[in-house]
């Protein structure tokens, strides 16, 4: 549920036509989420397997295959964006993101020009620009955030990204505020369980705890984003789903409760969530703690700057496969 006594959002990573029109205003009504998060992933798997779009996409015939893809986003999101407009309007986040075409992922340009259009399309004040984390989206995250659209920075794996990330959206939101100003905020999206499913197998073979890379990393990056200070800047957990049976639904989510925070994660997590009994804080983690983690990992012959580079890569990679396949199903 959501906690705005400690400031904890909880946002569903999900989006796809009949539940936006049905359950998703039932979740925002009772309290459990106040906000959503879209990829090019989830987008690829509700366009090309609900039958919901079919009707749409038979008036768009003769689009190219993108040109399909933005129309049936851009109505999904803005279904979601209206259906959250309440708690936007009463300061309860209210957002819903939307991601640039991963293959834009080092054009600064074409990002900042995408990004702008599709929120000009949308419509809705309560949208959030996706962004990847790569040099060509901080310049592109800094544009956005000076005209005044809000900013998802995503594919974040290491604290260095966290700290570019941080300045570039410290320069947008100051241009933006010299030209006027009025709400704006951006969100730093930490993934988390990746690292765990990436490094797990080694690390039970060296005699190590699994199940903490994530959360360590997670940790580390919260403290970064507090200790800038900056209200309109916050940490969005992400990745936190997990995969076999080996950890309980909510594990991530549990670990990584914070104050003035963010979660998002799929359905079914939440749903694990929300059953439990009440779940204190457990961030933040003293920097020592966190520092001692890592060093043991160095120890024992980790490269977290290599593991934070085949991470990104791969996620930037994962996005680009599944929003071709995606395009290549509507041609």
């Amino acid at each position: 549920m959501v906690n705005r006594d400690i400031g904890f959002s909880l946002w569903l990573d999900f989006v796809e036509r009949d539940y936006l029109k049905n359950e998703f205003g039932s979740l925002i009504e009772k309290g459990i989420i106040n906000g959503a998060t879209s990829n090019p992933s989830i987008f690829a798997s509700a366009i090309t397997t609900s039958p919901a779009y079919a009707e749409q996409l038979k008036s768009l015939e003769g689009k190219s295959a993108k040109e399909k893809y933005e129309a049936l986003a851009i109505d999904d999101i803005r279904t979601a964006a209206q259906a959250l407009r309440g708690s936007y309007d009463t300061g309860n986040d209210g957002y819903i993101s939307i991601e640039v075409d991963p293959f834009l992922s080092n054009d600064t340009q074409g990002t900042i020009d995408e990004g702008k259009r599709l929120f000009a399309a949308i419509g809705e004040p309560n949208v959030m620009v996706k962004v990847p984390a790569t040099e060509a989206g901080y310049a592109a995250m800094t544009e956005l955030l000076c005209t005044g659209i809000s900013v998802n920075a995503t594919l974040i794996f290491s604290p260095k990204q966290a700290q570019k990330c941080l300045k570039a959206m410290k320069k947008g939101m100051d241009g933006f505020e010299a030209s006027g100003g009025g709400r704006c905020e951006a969100v730093i999206s930490v993934f988390v369980s990746r690292f765990d499913r990436l490094l797990d197998a080694d690390l039970e073979k060296e005699g190590l705890e699994v199940a903490k890379t994530g959360i360590y990393n997670a940790a580390k990056i919260y403290n970064l984003v507090e200790s800038n200070n900056t209200p309109s800047v916050r940490t969005l957990f992400a990745s936190t789903g997990v995969k076999g049976d080996d950890l309980v639904a909510d594990y991530y989510m549990r670990e990584l409760l914070a104050p003035r925070s963010v979660n998002t994660a799929p359905l079914a997590t939440i749903e694990s969530f929300i059953t439990q009994e009440e779940v204190r804080p457990q961030l933040p983690i003293d920097e020592d703690v966190i520092n001692g983690y890592f060093t043991k990992l160095a120890d024992n012959g980790f490269d977290m700057d290599e593991v934070y580079k085949e991470l990104l890569n791969d996620g930037l990679e994962a996005f680009e496969k599944s929003f071709q396949e995606m395009l290549d199903t509507l041609k």
